[in-house]
């Protein structure tokens, strides 16, 4: 892959992405001009079928690197997102280090993993297929997020399977399984966050979270995170929207 993606995260530099969650090329065409280093194509939450995240990853580009949080982290939907050309997943609820140890195996071809094998938009529809699976398993970037308590609990483990690219925080769903849905600031989630940060340090392995904006997001920053995903686009329009609406009715 030509934006190299997974060497730049494993060398730690700092990748700012932002969310996608419209199914349109040129939302993604536009985020793409403006300089992002990555875009997070959220399959998860948002209404997303596969030919419509093929159709965002095709306005974006060759260029632009788009890692697509899964709706869940199995075999068929990891084998789909890979083969519609994405530069690598991120898995939502992975718990424990079995659950890790499936996420790699599942994204990587044999010998390595157990990785399906067919014919997509990432072989070039089968004419870059040899090129393509001799160079994947070094290429695709697995990621998988640690947001509830139970994962805090096995972080430890978790962060020893091979194969783990980065550990991305989801914050909001961490403080809901702490019984404090929200409260991001609040003590427990903090000291909760800290455990999978201080592990993940230890160990090397790339950190991420998501913020609504540059301010949630730059204190992590300066804690060393370098997988960063700033804004969601809904968001993002709207609140330029209102801005301009308030700006013109004085």
């Amino acid at each position: 892959m030509e934006h190299q993606f997974r060497q730049r995260l494993q060398s730690g530099e700092l990748l700012v992405g932002t969310m996608v969650t419209f199914g349109s090329p040129e939302v993604a065409e536009i985020l793409t001009g403006v300089g992002f280093d990555w875009l997070f194509i959220d399959a998860e939450h948002a209404p997303f079928a596969a030919l419509d995240i093929q159709r965002v990853l095709q306005g974006a580009g060759s260029k632009m690197p788009c890692l697509i949080r899964l709706a869940a982290s199995e075999e068929v939907l990891i084998k789909k997102a890979l083969d519609i050309g994405a530069a690598g997943i991120i898995a939502p609820m992975v718990n424990s280090a079995e659950q890790a140890e499936r996420v790699v195996r599942w994204s990587k071809y044999a010998p390595v993993g157990t990785r399906g094998v067919g014919l997509g938009r990432a072989h070039g529809y089968g004419m870059g297929f040899q090129e393509y699976i001799e160079s994947a398993n070094q290429d695709v970037a697995v990621v998988i997020q640690a947001e509830h308590i139970e994962a805090v609990e096995n972080i430890k483990a978790i962060v020893q399977v091979a194969g783990i690219d980065g550990v991305l925080i989801g914050p909001y769903d961490l403080s809901a399984s702490l019984g404090r849905l929200g409260e991001v600031e609040h003590p427990e989630v903090v000291a909760a966050i800290g455990r999978v940060t201080d592990a993940c340090q230890a160990a090397g392995i790339p950190l991420g979270v998501f913020g609504i904006s540059a301010e949630a997001v730059k204190p992590y920053i300066e804690r060393g995170y370098t997988l960063i995903v700033a804004g969601v686009d809904t968001m993002m329009l709207g609140t330029a929207a209102g801005k301009l609406l308030a700006q013109v009715k004085g």
